[in-house]
């Protein structure tokens, strides 16, 4: 840790051994996931912000308040901004940051936006309900060429089956204001073999977000995948 100026004794990164927090605050979660994201070590992370791997370890599993200059640091080591580390853009809609310099349009490979594809996590399925489209976040996962989401069997997310939908992907990198989707187009429809069910119990990553009995899986056969990625070059931005 690099010297700092103190106030009232607390050192500027506000690591205090002595006085540790019952829990893991949201910044420190925040640091997980961005480090694991990066492939980077608490050592890593210590090295690029100048810092000690204990004190990033103690940020990773307590409570602390840093300093403003560490965490210019911080978020410097880990490709990222303060704002995102701090969640101040938790409840506002990805993409505010401003457009990079020299950013590039790039049509993904099959091949490409397959891999991007099989990350899993939150996509959003496009179905005609009511009369009209709809469009729904779901959680799903990827048992080989197959997309498969879980759903309630009234919930609108369950009007997909028998029916051509759309469904989407995507990955919005604030910092860098850069990113990537994959769409996906194909019949959808309910899996009713107990087996596959079970599969599909064994494959999903997690329990639906938003809670409740959603014991239907949806599968939907893609008869076309397209992706995109905003790729900036030299890492300037406006």
């Amino acid at each position: 840790m690099t010297d700092e100026a103190m106030s009232n004794g607390v050192p500027e990164d506000g690591f205090q051994p002595g006085n540790p927090a019952p829990h893991r605050a949201d910044l420190g979660r925040r640091v997980v996931a961005r480090r694991r994201d990066l492939g980077l070590t608490r050592e890593d992370v210590a090295v690029r912000s100048g810092s000690a791997p204990g004190y990033i370890q103690y940020l990773e599993e307590h409570s602390a308040s840093p300093g403003i200059g560490f965490l210019l640091r911080l978020a410097d080591a880990l490709e990222t901004s303060v704002t995102e580390l701090t969640g101040a853009t938790t409840d506002l809609p990805p993409g505010i940051g401003a457009a990079g310099y020299h950013s590039e349009l790039i049509t993904l490979s099959t091949e490409e936006s397959r891999a991007l594809l099989s990350t899993h996590g939150v996509g959003r399925v496009a179905v005609t309900r009511d009369g009209g489209p709809a469009i729904f976040p779901v959680n799903y996962t990827v048992d080989g060429d197959l997309v498969a989401y879980r759903t309630a069997p009234d919930a609108a997310p369950a009007a997909a089956a028998g029916h051509e939908v759309a469904f989407e992907v995507d990955h919005i990198d604030e910092a860098f204001s850069q990113g990537w989707s994959v769409l996906v187009v194909g019949t959808a429809q309910p899996v009713t073999d107990p087996e596959r069910v079970l599969r599909l119990e064994e494959l999903a990553h997690t329990t639906a977000w938003a809670g409740g009995d959603r014991g239907l899986w949806i599968v939907i056969s893609p008869t076309q995948i397209t992706g995109r990625r905003i790729q900036v070059h030299h890492g300037h931005r406006v």
